[in-house]
């Protein structure tokens, strides 16, 4: 790698290193708030621990794209989906910051961060379907398991990211465990 590749990748981890400092509405089991970037890293880790269970896929692929999915949200934060209002473009605003992010980058890698962040945001590609309903999955996983506030909406759950878990027969039967976890939470959370 050229000098000037190097300091370029280094520099683009430096900026990457935001989503460590990027908070998320969920939080941790100790009750502290979740950043990007280990919601990121959990999601990694369910794409890794059930990558069999997708069949024929590509499990380096589905990780790539777990990786990038959210790595826009370094630069302009996350925007919860409960506070998302219609006509904002989320994804709009992710591909512009990523832009900005990456533009260190040598040309080749930065076309293939851009390339891995478009064909999640389609749903393009098997892959790209697993990563979009295991994201949700993952969310879902650490608002059961969160220590949240007393105004926490359990209920947004039951609805949150139905189409992207239904994709597949196994994020679904994923999906029919942790609705039940969100009943209870919920049931839970009222007395």
């Amino acid at each position: 790698m050229s000098g000037d590749r190097l300091s370029g990748a280094l520099d683009f981890l430096r900026e990457a290193e935001r989503l460590k400092s990027t908070l998320r509405s969920g939080y941790t089991s100790t009750g502290r708030p979740e950043s990007t970037a280990e919601h990121t890293w959990r999601l990694c880790l369910m794409a890794l621990v059930f990558s069999e269970e997708f069949g024929d896929i590509d499990p380096l692929r589905l990780i790539k794209l777990c990786i990038v999915h959210d790595l826009g949200e370094a630069l302009s934060g996350d925007i919860p989906a409960v506070l998302q209002t219609e006509g904002f473009d989320k994804s709009a605003r992710e591909r512009a910051d990523l832009e900005v992010l990456t533009k260190a980058l040598h040309p080749t890698k930065r076309a293939e961060i851009l390339a891995l962040w478009e064909e999640y945001e389609a749903a393009s590609s098997p892959e790209a379907v697993l990563a979009k309903g295991l994201d949700k999955l993952e969310t879902i996983l650490q608002h059961n398991q969160g220590q949240n506030p007393a105004d926490f909406d359990y209920a947004f759950n039951l609805d949150y990211g139905r189409k992207q878990t239904s994709a597949h027969p196994f994020l679904a039967e994923i999906r029919a465990l942790l609705d039940e976890e969100t009943r209870e939470r919920a049931e839970g959370s009222k007395g």
